[in-house]
């Protein structure tokens, strides 16, 4: 890959209305296929899944437009990053994202300026741009733990949300970051963290803000979020706790030839350490196919929270600091002032020369897929906590629509997060309509996908064990060739109710890395596989995968 193949990070001449105008916005294509009039116009009167309700078997979820979105940005509002919200947000509209959350850093400077500097400026950038839906978050450091992006719908107490709860309860700036085996203070962090998510909770409840969501960011990166910490987190505000990157940011940070001969995607290049949980296999430390390994493993981690029977939704995204290629750097601080004293990194200035960096831009190549029946920042919030979410690299679909219903039922059925309701042995169908990637992305090439995998898991309630990480009744069931296929299609799968209840969710790549997975053939016959370390050539490796259904058997 060379710096020439690389499309221009962004034209400052042209603005993101003009990139709409010329179809160069995921909202221009949306509104051109007719998916904001004929789903949006839903509305509030669409009918949500009410499967696992108890009041009748089968579902109903509304008809969906997918909203394309990062929720992991930063800028010269974060102490390590460099650039300024232009920038980001015109990157992010040549790319084709209709949302993205501005997740800064906790910081004194921050907590104390940058939090209100930047509030203004996301103010104006709304305002300038009413089409881009942007958030203002905080990456958070968890107590015990390692960070997870935290924020809040628009509203007059936005940046004092976030301010409150960045002084209140970061780790970083309490002092609580220690959480090993032989850390003196380890339980009272944990506890510190778990009070964190109650409180925004209750700041939702008492209506002092619209909404407010908490992801886990890059999880196994150092392998200090043990997996009791992320069922404590989910289990004290499911609503606010919806969970995790699927697959970390600094997707460019082994392009062969970039940054080193030990590099690996994502940047997980690091080993166990004394703040790392002891039960983590060494290989945990790497990335499958870009994705962590609490995610790419089938029946590992991911597959273990699922199990339970509770929704615990993935995302990507780019975590942009430093783009790959890019020329600038930053500016020199002016004399007496630094990130402490102003929460402001000054703006960066262009050198012409290639600078270090791991990232991509927003939507450049870390897709998240919302679906939604109107356009707004809550609807967003919204579906992100319904679970209606899929993600992919490299562009590697235009389109992806999965309903799984009773055969007996003439309905759409329920979509990804969503609950079926049906009696034991009952037959039932998973249609996953697939649109396949149109032109080529932003590295010039037009994606191929070679395979669809379905993964079946028994659900079978709340472990005793709140550390274990293996689901041993999850397994890919299903593998369809697409090979070749274009266009828009709809694969078929039969299923079968059996004794007890269940999820299935949705893998597939372009087929070019794969082999056994890490519990085993018979678990995964070809799932990711981790790359040479300095050899992971991200274009050349790209996944899609989709949030769960669920399956209640009545009487499971």
């Amino acid at each position: 890959m060379t710096e020439q193949q690389l499309p221009a990070w962004a034209d400052p001449s042209v603005s993101p209305a003009d990139l709409d105008a010329q179809g160069m916005s995921r909202r221009g294509l949306l509104r051109r296929a007719g998916l904001f009039g004929a789903a949006f116009a839903l509305g509030s009167a669409a009918t949500p899944a009410l499967a696992a309700s108890g009041r009748g078997l089968g579902g109903n979820d509304p008809r969906l437009a997918y909203l394309v979105g990062d929720h992991h940005v930063h800028s010269v509002y974060s102490h390590d990053a460099k650039y300024t919200f232009a920038q980001q947000a015109r990157a992010a509209a040549r790319y084709g994202l209709d949302w993205m959350v501005f997740n800064e850093h906790s910081n004194f400077g921050h907590a104390r300026y940058g939090a209100a500097l930047e509030h203004q400026e996301i103010l104006k950038a709304r305002a300038a741009n009413p089409r881009q839906l942007i958030f203002q978050g905080l990456e958070w450091y968890i107590p015990a733990a390692e960070h997870c992006t935290v924020f809040a719908a628009p509203g007059p107490h936005e940046v004092d949300l976030l301010t409150r709860f960045e002084l209140a309860y970061d780790g970083k700036l309490l002092g609580y970051d220690k959480g090993g085996a032989a850390d003196a203070d380890t339980a009272r962090n944990e506890a510190h963290a778990v009070k964190a998510i109650k409180w925004l909770a209750e700041q939702r409840r008492s209506g002092y803000v619209d909404d407010v969501l908490v992801l886990a960011n890059h999880p196994l990166r150092l392998g200090i979020d043990s997996p009791h910490e992320m069922r404590n987190w989910r289990d004290a505000a499911p609503e606010i706790m919806i969970g995790m990157e699927g697959a970390p940011g600094a997707q460019g940070a082994a392009i062969p030839g970039w940054r080193g001969a030990t590099s690996i995607r994502g940047e997980y290049e690091n080993k166990p350490s004394a703040q790392s949980w002891a039960g983590y296999p060494a290989d945990a430390y790497l990335t499958y196919g870009g994705f962590d390994w609490a995610t790419a493993t089938v029946g590992g981690l991911w597959d273990s929270m699922l199990a339970e029977g509770s929704l615990f939704s993935i995302t990507t995204n780019s975590d942009n600091h430093r783009t790959v290629f890019d020329t600038w750097k930053n500016g020199d601080w002016p004399a007496g002032q630094n990130f402490d004293s102003t929460g402001k990194l000054p703006d960066p200035v262009n050198t012409d020369t290639p600078q270090p960096g791991s990232d991509f831009w927003p939507g450049e190549f870390s897709r998240t897929h919302v679906g939604v029946t109107r356009y707004g920042y809550r609807a967003v919030m919204q579906g992100m906590r319904a679970g209606r979410v899929w993600l992919d690299h490299g562009h590697l679909l235009d389109g992806l629509d999965v309903r799984l219903k009773r055969d007996c039922d003439a309905g759409r059925g329920v979509t990804l997060g969503g609950r079926l309701r049906v009696r034991k042995g009952e037959r039932i169908t998973l249609y996953v309509t697939v649109t396949t990637a149109s032109r080529a992305n932003p590295q010039g090439i037009l994606p191929e996908l070679a395979h669809v995998d379905v993964i079946r898991g028994a659900v079978r309630g709340r472990v005793a064990d709140r550390d274990a990480w293996q689901a041993p009744d999850t397994k890919v069931v299903h593998t369809k060739d697409v090979s070749g296929r274009t266009g828009t299609y709809t694969l078929r799968v039969p299923l079968t109710a059996g004794d007890e209840s269940f999820y299935v969710r949705l893998r597939g790549s372009d087929g070019n890395r794969h082999g056994a997975g890490y519990l085993g053939a018979s678990v995964d016959p070809h799932g990711p596989v981790p790359h040479e370390p300095g050899n992971g050539d991200p274009w050349a490796d790209t996944w899609f995968y989709s949030n769960p259904v669920f399956v209640d058997v009545a009487g499971a």
